[in-house]
């Protein structure tokens, strides 16, 4: 009997294998939730691009900074959502102020959470609660669908259970939708629930659990030329303003807008063709 537990054990054993000890976490300055098994992988290198080149979006830029800098200096800070039209750099921004911050606090670090690894969370939390660093848990893309309860885990990351959220930990999400989830989906539910305020309560008051929200709008034309003209300045291209906004113009005609992620696009190209490596 001992010797068939003994080997049923060892089977479960090897179906969900324990997870990794926690790293060094001061090797890297960010790093990875994966699962199965859980563990943290470190990214050495990040990619992302100089805060001053983020152009349009000076008032998120500068509380995203400030309450970061707070963050990192032990003081009280909130969680923030970032949220509004596509490729206008909230991504980029989260990126771009940890690089900012940790400059001068080494000691802050940026961990990327998928959001299909949100069940996991809490494990993650575990593992991050008893270190001496200071984390900045990054979920980028963050939506949520009908029947979908990962939201559910979120809430455990926001409000903390009775534990509470881990002081050095802290959120940063981005999202396309400021509800994070569809607006037909939050209407459908209300006007077929008996009771229409509770209906959509649970999921919409998930976003009133960040303290901070940030708007993210499209760009204007000129908005769209001084992206890239900082661009060209930080990497040193030469090129004079008619063929560059003629340039730029006609990309955007061809993608269909304009947006930050259009702006670097172009330039990505106009790079490659001058033989300039990013």
């Amino acid at each position: 009997m001992t010797e068939a537990l003994t080997r049923i054990a060892e089977a479960l054993e090897r179906l969900a294998p324990p997870p990794a000890p926690a790293p060094d976490l001061g090797l890297a300055p960010a790093w990875v939730w994966q699962t199965e098994p859980d563990r943290l992988v470190p990214v050495p290198r990040v990619a992302r691009v100089d805060v001053g080149l983020l152009v349009g979006i000076g008032r998120a830029r500068d509380v995203l900074l400030a309450n970061t800098r707070q963050f990192a200096e032990g003081f009280p800070a909130n969680n923030a959502l970032l949220w509004g039209a596509r490729g206008m750099g909230k991504s980029s921004l989260v990126k771009a102020v940890h690089g900012a911050v940790s400059a001068g606090h080494p000691g802050l670090k940026l961990v990327e959470v998928l959001r299909e690894d949100l069940p996991s969370i809490g494990r993650c939390l575990s593992i991050l609660r008893g270190a001496p660093e200071r984390f900045v848990l990054f979920c980028d893309d963050l939506s949520f669908g009908h029947d979908d309860a990962h939201y559910k885990s979120l809430k455990a990351v926001l409000d903390g259970g009775i534990e509470g959220r881990p002081e050095n930990v802290i959120l940063y999400a981005t999202s396309n939708r400021r509800h994070l989830m569809p607006r037909d989906m939050i209407e459908n539910e209300r006007s077929s629930a008996i009771a229409p305020s509770e209906a959509t309560e649970e999921k919409v008051s998930l976003s009133d659990r960040f303290g901070l929200w940030l708007g993210f709008h499209p760009c204007s034309q000129d908005d769209y030329l001084a992206m890239i003209r900082g661009y060209c300045d930080a990497w040193r291209i030469d090129i004079d303003e008619a063929t560059l906004r003629a340039e730029a113009i006609e990309w955007q005609a061809t993608r269909g807008g304009r947006s930050g992620r259009v702006a670097w696009q172009y330039f990505t190209d106009l790079a490659g063709r001058r033989g300039v490596r990013l």
